[in-house]
C-alpha cells in the first residue's frame, strides 16, 4: 500500500509550474492551444473516455488532486456499457463514483457518444482509456476539438496511426501524453543521461521482460457479467465499425470485456506490456525508432480461444548501433533482469524503483571472461528520488504542461510513437513469418533483407567508427578496442608477399 502523498494546493502548483520553467530555460514552448492559456489559478475540468479498469485509478487520482488543490475536476464520462457495482467500473457506476448526477444537472456530460463531451466547451482536457482501437480516433478528434490530451498506453492500435498522431500534436499544439507510468521513475533519465556522458561506454543492448501467470489465463481475469448484452453495451460503438476501426462481428460478453485477448481491438502482451518496458528502457538508452525489428514465439498453452501469444520475444535494431530485447511469457513470472549493457560498464535496474539501480564496471583484458563469470554484481548505486505515485506524478506533470503550453511531458508523442511501432512491428513479425525495416523519414514498412548486416560488415572492413545514441557527449569513450601488436600481421597475402612486412 503506497502512502497517500501530503500535497497542498501551494505544493501542487509549485509542481506544476517546475515543468513551465524548465522548459523556459531552454526554448521548449508550443504555441497556446484553442481559447486563452489557463492561469495558475484556473481549475482544469477533465473528461473521462473510457471509464473502465485501469481509468478508475485515474478516477482515485483525480479526485485526490480535487479534494487537496481544488484546481482539477472530473465533469463528464463517456462510455459504451453501463456498468455496475460488481465489476466496479462502467458509465453510470463510474459517474457515482465522482459524484455526478447521471439523472440531472450533468445527464448532458455522461454519455455513450464521446462526441458530445468532445462539443462542451466547459472540457478542457480527456482522458483517454478505451480499448487500444480507439485511442488513435479518439486522441486526433480531441486535439482537433482544441482539448489537451491524456491517452493510456499504447498510444494507437497501428504504426500508420502513431505517425499521423505525431502530426496532428504538431499541428495542433495541444499538450498530449502517453499514460505509461514508468516514465515518471526518475532512474531512466537519470540512466540516460549518464550514458551520454560515456559511463558506461558504447551502448550495445538492452534488456528487458514483463512475465505473468495466471491460472485463468492473461485478462481472462475480468469479470463477465450477465447485464453485460447488447441493451446495456453499445456494441456498435465499441466495435467503431462505422469508422473503419475494427469489422463487424456479433456481440460477445468476452470480446467486450477481455479485449486484450483479441487482435481486433489490441495486441496482447506485445501493445499491453511490452510497451511499459520499452517505453522507459529506450528513453535511457537514447534511442527512438528502430530499423530492424523480428518477432519470435507463439500461442503455446492459453487455448482459450484468444489470438495473441502467450510467448513473445521482440528485438530490435537501431541505426546508433544498439538492440533491444523485450521477451515475456503469460505462464511463468519468473522476470528477466532489466538491464543496459555498456562496453565499459552495465547498468542493472532493481525491480523495485526505490532500490535504484547499480553501474557495474567490465574488467577488460586481452581474453574474454568464460560464461556465467560476470553476473552483474557489486558496483556503483543510484536512487533518485521517487515519486509517491507514479501515476499521480504523471497527472502532475502533464496538468502542469497543460497550464504552461509546455509539449514536453514525461511521455510525449515522439516518445510513445517509438514504442508501438517497436512492438507492432513485432506483432507483424510474429504474425507473418518475416523481420521489417522502418523507414524513419515517411514511417513506411519494407521487409528485410540482407542490406542490415551488410552494412555493418562493410563499416568494419573500412576500420569504421561507432554510431553513438541520442546526446551522446564523450567522444570515442568506451568505443575502441585495442588491437593486439600481433594484430599486424593480419591481411591477405598478396602474389605470395607477406602483408606483415608492409605493415
Amino acid at each position: 500500500m503506497q502512502n497517500k502523498p501530503l500535497v497542498s494546493r501551494r505544493t501542487f502548483l509549485e509542481t506544476t509550474g517546475a515543468a513551465a520553467g524548465a522548459a523556459a530555460a531552454v526554448g521548449t514552448f508550443a504555441h497556446p492551444a484553442v481559447g486563452a492559456v489557463k492561469g495558475a489559478n484556473d481549475r482544469i475540468n477533465v473528461g473521462i473516455l473510457g471509464p473502465g479498469g485501469r481509468a478508475q485509478e485515474h478516477l482515485r487520482i483525480l479526485g485526490r488532486l480535487k479534494e487537496e488543490t481544488k484546481l482539477v475536476d472530473i465533469v463528464g464520462l463517456c462510455d459504451v456499457w453501463d456498468g455496475n457495482d460488481e465489476a466496479k467500473r462502467g458509465l453510470y457506476y463510474s459517474a457515482k463514483k465522482v459524484g455526478l448526477d447521471a439523472e440531472g444537472k450533468d445527464k448532458d456530460r455522461i454519455t455513450k457518444d464521446y462526441r458530445r463531451l468532445l462539443e462542451n466547451k466547459d472540457i478542457d482536457v480527456v482522458l483517454i482509456a478505451t480499448p487500444d482501437h480507439w485511442h488513435a480516433k479518439m486522441s486526433e478528434d480531441a486535439m482537433n476539438a482544441g482539448k489537451d490530451v491524456y491517452c493510456e498506453k499504447p498510444m494507437t492500435h497501428t504504426i500508420d496511426e502513431a505517425r499521423k498522431l505525431v502530426e496532428t500534436v504538431n499541428r495542433t499544439k495541444q499538450v498530449f501524453t502517453v499514460g505509461v507510468q514508468s516514465t515518471a521513475d526518475p532512474r531512466w533519465r537519470d540512466a540516460n543521461k549518464q550514458i551520454t556522458e560515456g559511463k558506461i561506454g558504447k551502448v550495445m543492448q538492452g534488456q528487458t521482460s514483463y512475465y505473468r501467470n495466471s491460472e485463468v489465463g492473461q485478462w481472462r481475469y475480468y469479470k463477465l457479467t450477465k447485464d453485460m448484452t447488447p441493451k446495456t453495451v453499445d456494441w456498435k460503438m465499441f466495435l467503431g465499425t462505422d469508422f473503419g476501426l475494427a469489422p463487424d462481428q456479433p456481440f460477445d460478453r468476452a470480446r467486450y470485456a477481455q479485449w486484450r485477448c483479441y487482435w481486433d481491438f489490441g495486441g496482447g502482451m506485445y501493445t499491453d506490456l511490452f510497451v511499459h518496458q520499452l517505453t522507459h528502457l529506450i528513453l535511457a538508452m537514447g534511442v527512438r525508432l528502430p530499423r530492424r525489428v523480428v518477432g519470435a514465439g507463439g500461442l503455446y498453452m492459453e487455448y482459450d480461444g484468444r489470438d495473441v501469444p502467450d510467448v513473445a520475444t521482440v528485438v530490435a535494431d537501431y541505426d546508433e548501433g544498439c538492440q533491444v530485447l523485450i521477451s515475456a511469457t503469460m505462464c511463468n513470472d519468473t522476470q528477466l533482469p532489466e538491464v543496459i549493457r555498456g562496453h565499459n560498464a552495465t547498468m542493472t535496474f532493481d525491480r523495485t524503483p526505490s532500490n535504484g539501480y547499480t553501474i557495474s564496471q567490465q574488467k577488460l583484458s586481452s581474453r574474454p571472461a568464460p560464461p556465467g563469470a560476470n553476473m552483474g554484481e557489486g558496483g556503483d548505486k543510484f536512487n533518485p528520488t521517487q515519486p509517491h505515485e507514479d501515476t499521480r506524478a504523471l497527472w502532475e506533470h502533464f496538468l502542469g504542461c497543460c497550464r504552461s503550453r509546455n509539449p514536453e511531458t514525461l511521455c510525449p508523442v515522439e516518445l510513445g510513437y517509438a514504442a508501438i511501432a517497436t512492438v507492432n512491428l513485432g506483432v507483424k513479425s510474429h504474425r507473418e513469418g518475416k523481420a521489417y525495416y522502418i523507414n524513419k523519414e515517411d514511417g513506411s514498412v519494407v521487409s528485410a533483407d540482407s542490406a542490415w548486416a551488410a552494412r555493418w560488415e562493410e563499416r568494419s572492413k573500412l576500420r569504421g567508427k561507432p554510431t553513438q545514441v541520442m546526446g551522446w557527449k564523450a567522444g570515442e569513450t568506451g568505443s575502441l578496442l585495442v588491437p593486439p601488436e600481433y594484430q599486424k600481421l593480419e591481411g591477405a597475402w598478396v602474389d605470395g608477399r607477406d602483408p606483415a612486412d608492409h605493415a
